[in-house]
């Protein structure tokens, strides 16, 4: 076990977790975003990529960040400066959420006040996009192009979604994973391994809750937390599928949503599905408690897992899901961050060089991995030993391969759109009328869905 699989980068941001406060900030922002629109049309100075970038190796750049990935960057400095001594880089923590409110003030200013350098996740990004135009920079005449392939499938098709415009470079790319407690399907007389579908792994929840006492799954019935529905956004990504279709259409009913909402609410009818309300610490209390087998998390829940339960090491294993309908993708990519320039700066070219710096360099992201745990979009990182080293803590398993693999496999490109806010929280309302009422899946989906075009004015795929 290396130092970086037992320190993931959200250790320190915690709790609650980075994502769960994202998604909170998300939820928040959405009327804000709506909001600030207007004011963005008036702002001035964000050109979007055109007049004078600067000088590439010359300039004073600043970067906005959060916790850990701020402190990797600002690791980076020293040997950027070595060969680019030019452009001096102050990196800033803002913190997450804050990092969201400041993005979006800064945007609606038309560009005053923001750093040259943002960091933002993918739930974001086409917020800023749709709502400030020009509030980032287009780096494809700054060079990014040449790095369309390489980086893990499907991320180019967010960043860049018309295949020329680029919006940001990809940075982090977490895929589902599936942590699960080894010694008690063991008592439970399950291969877990060989669950090849959802259809399978209900049916094993039944005989290792009967021999265990452990539920196979843990969600958030109430949707206490605006990330109850990562359980539901992972079988929907693992059939190729979204709460959008990547024309913008709204998909919240589609047979790929019901299949999702159905499959949770026959494990739910079951009971075998534990309520996680009360968002991350509740989550902790579980994993500490062994109230759940199964744990449907990203790459970077492993590192949690390590550092919540070291007592239970050699007990855990860890695999990518079962798919939806046998034969299916058991591969998503279900979480993305990356590193945009913002459109109003005036060093954009340097603000460039640091972010190319950063992620298109192995050493770089390698480096990153290494002190943070931070899974890399970037392919040709994962050449190096760091990933292939097997984990006492999983039973031997090389997890960094298991996600390799993942990131391998096609994955389509995901689109949130600047409506993905209001579409997660019609959904968790669904999620939670199936879980708390034992309504109809299929009918809480449609009204969803329906209430989401009402909202946005949007189409519906249907």
């Amino acid at each position: 076990m290396t130092d970086s699989d037992r320190q993931p980068h959200d250790t320190d941001s915690r709790p609650p977790a980075r994502r769960d406060l994202l998604r909170m900030g998300g939820g928040a922002l959405a009327a804000g975003l709506g909001g600030l629109a207007l004011t963005a049309c008036t702002g001035t100075g964000a050109d979007g990529g055109g007049g004078d970038d600067g000088d590439p190796e010359k300039g004073r750049i600043t970067v906005w960040s959060w916790q850990g990935p701020a402190a990797e960057l600002k690791a980076l400095v020293p040997d950027f400066n070595k060969a680019h001594p030019g452009i001096q880089v102050t990196v800033e923590d803002i913190g997450n959420p804050a990092i969201w409110e400041k993005i979006t003030a800064g945007l609606a200013a038309g560009g005053q006040g923001l750093a040259d350098v943002l960091h933002i996740g993918v739930d974001y990004l086409p917020g800023y996009v749709e709502r400030f135009p020009g509030g980032l920079a287009d780096l494809a005449p700054l060079g990014a192009t040449r790095h369309k392939d390489a980086f893990a499938q499907g991320l180019w098709g967010t960043v860049s979604p018309d295949g020329t415009r680029v919006n940001a470079l990809p940075w982090e790319a977490n895929s589902g994973g599936f942590y699960y407690r080894a010694d008690l399907f063991e008592k439970a007389g399950v291969d877990a391994d060989a669950l090849q579908t959802w259809d399978e792994t209900i049916e094993a929840g039944k005989t290792l809750k009967a021999k265990t006492g452990a539920h196979l799954i843990g969600i958030d019935k109430p949707a206490s937390q605006p990330d109850a529905a990562n359980f539901f956004q992972l079988l929907l990504q693992l059939q190729g599928a979204f709460y959008f279709d990547l024309d913008g259409r709204v998909t919240l009913d589609s047979p790929e949503s019901v299949k999702a909402m159905t499959l949770i609410k026959t494990m739910n009818d079951a009971g075998l599905v534990s309520d996680l309300s009360g968002g991350w610490n509740t989550l902790i209390s579980s994993l500490k408690k062994g109230t759940n087998a199964v744990v449907p998390y990203p790459t970077w829940f492993g590192g949690v897992i390590e550092e919540q339960v070291p007592a239970e090491a050699g007990r855990w294993r860890v695999r990518l899901p079962p798919a939806v309908r046998r034969g299916g993708p058991t591969a998503a990519t279900v979480n993305s961050t990356h590193l945009a320039v913002a459109g109003g700066s005036r060093h954009r070219a340097a603000a460039w060089t640091f972010v190319e710096y950063a992620l298109t360099r192995p050493a770089s992201q390698v480096r990153i991995y290494r002190g943070k745990g931070i899974a890399p979009a970037l392919m040709k990182a994962y050449d190096d030993s760091v990933f292939h080293e097997p984990s006492a803590f999983f039973g031997g398993q090389k997890k960094g391969e298991i996600f390799l693999a993942a990131l391998k496999a096609p994955s389509p490109p995901v689109n949130y759109t600047a409506d993905y806010a209001r579409a997660l929280r019609l959904v968790t309302d669904a999620q939670s009328k199936v879980l708390l009422k034992g309504a109809d899946p299929a009918a809480v989906l449609r009204d969803a869905a329906a209430e989401l075009a009402r909202q946005t004015g949007r189409k519906t795929a249907r």
